[in-house]
């Protein structure tokens, strides 16, 4: 029972690159807000590759919350709201227009300006211009439509960040790892590291600026820690038996690990700076995948001590025992906090299988969120409303996305398997 528990944990399979990305918006009550993306007007002079308004578009619609007017049915193309009728756009049932330019600024930059308009108050919402270099069109249009999911929803958005997740390829006995980060929305994929033996459990820092990672090294793994602008790789441990399951402390300053170079596997925190361990579980059980609270004070954690895994919560200053959390379904593993700490996602068996799920910290209800059967490796977003997890698809893993407040749901689909999804913090 626990050999095949601790397999399950330390597992990961992947085929092919994130890429071809088909988004399917499924589930959820709510109604889509009509809203149009006009062609941004670029000089007259200027050649511009990047469509900002198209990518624009396609955020906004993949939020699951607005639904894009088509361009072809547009009957005007405004720059600005002194070229807008109004009139015009309410009897096309628009409820917000979004416009803009694009000119050139000094050294060879770009300027890109948009207007949020409100069709039936017939006035603006919003309004910025944003400098970017010659290449950050594409950052320029997903932090524009971040400014626009914020003043409409009240929540941040979350289209200017990047997820890491981890792929392989070729035949079962000749493998190719790959462990990949990306736009959320699946565009500039980059491979960090490549090896022949799996790669899994990948964690951001805080900052965005660091990744760690299991990687296997002659079939025993080991933890590894990766400046992700410079490819600069440092091996955090390599003990005997197990090194897995690494998560940053909010700080950046520690990593909850799970070694059993003691004998059991048992969660421990590994200073950064000094390289030095602290043991915070004593248990015959299995504990393993442990997560730090955003406050830093607590980790929870799962464990079979009950037989079964189910997360637990432990007070990092030693003060009392661990607490059980879950108590529903055969089994709760694999839990993380929400940035705002509102919650907590995890892996939820139950008779449909393995489905993501979201605990409430204060109440503890369980409300689960995906249909299974083979869900895992849930991720939140840092605007702690969505969540990124792999799916078992009809033929291969998909990477999928759920929203906790209204259920919307989006398929991720491209070929081959795909999973250990990591969501990004917001850019600092």
């Amino acid at each position: 029972m626990k050999i095949r528990f601790l397999l399950l944990l330390l597992s990961a399979h992947a085929t092919a690159v994130y890429a071809d990305l088909q988004i399917t918006i499924t589930g959820g009550q709510v109604r889509p807000v009509p809203i149009a993306v006009v062609p941004f007007r670029a000089d007259a002079l200027e050649s511009v590759d990047t469509d900002v308004a198209r990518i624009i578009e396609t955020d906004l619609a993949g939020s699951g919350l607005f639904a894009p007017f088509p361009r072809e049915d547009q009957i005007s193309r405004p720059a600005s709201e002194t070229e807008v009728r109004y009139e015009n756009w309410r009897a096309l049932g628009v409820e917000h227009v979004v416009l803009g330019g694009i000119r050139r600024a000094a050294l060879g930059n770009w300027l890109v300006e948009f207007q949020l308009l409100d069709v039936y108050r017939a006035s603006r919402t919003l309004g910025f211009e944003i400098p970017v270099s010659a290449s950050g069109l594409r950052y320029a249009s997903h932090q524009i439509s971040d400014l626009i999911y914020e003043k409409l929803t009240g929540h941040k958005g979350v289209f200017n960040t990047r997820i890491a997740y981890v792929t392989a390829s070729g035949p079962l006995e000749n493998r190719v790892f790959k462990l990949m980060i990306s736009d959320a929305d699946g565009h500039d994929p980059k491979q960090l590291v490549r090896s022949t033996e799996p790669l899994m459990s990948p964690s951001w820092s805080p900052d965005g600026r660091q990744m760690a990672f299991v990687a296997f090294e002659n079939s025993q793994p080991k933890i590894f820690l990766q400046t992700v602008a410079t490819g600069v790789v440092r091996k955090l441990t390599d003990h005997p038996g197990i090194n897995g399951a690494p998560s940053f402390s909010p700080d950046g300053r520690k990593l909850a690990v799970t070694l059993s170079f003691e004998g059991n596997p048992e969660i421990y925190l590994i200073d950064l700076a000094s390289g030095a361990l602290q043991r915070m579980t004593h248990d015959p059980a299995i504990d393993t995948e442990a997560a730090f609270s955003p406050d830093g004070k607590q980790l929870i954690f799962t464990s079979d001590r009950a037989g079964r895994p189910q997360i637990y919560r432990l007070n990092i200053a030693g003060q009392g025992k661990p607490e059980r959390l879950t108590f529903e379904g055969r089994s709760n593993a694999r839990a993380s906090y929400s940035p705002d700490g509102k919650h907590l996602a995890l892996v939820h068996q139950a008779e449909a299988g393995f489905q993501i799920a979201v605990m409430n910290v204060q109440t503890r209800a369980l409300q689960v969120l995906s249909e299974g059967p083979l869900d895992e490796s849930p991720s939140f977003a840092p605007n702690s409303i969505v969540i990124i997890y792999s799916a078992k698809g009809a033929r291969s893993a998909e990477l999928a996305t759920v929203a906790i407040d209204t259920g919307i749901r989006q398929q991720l689909r491209q070929t081959g398997d795909v999973r250990e999804p990591a969501w990004s913090p917001f850019h600092k």
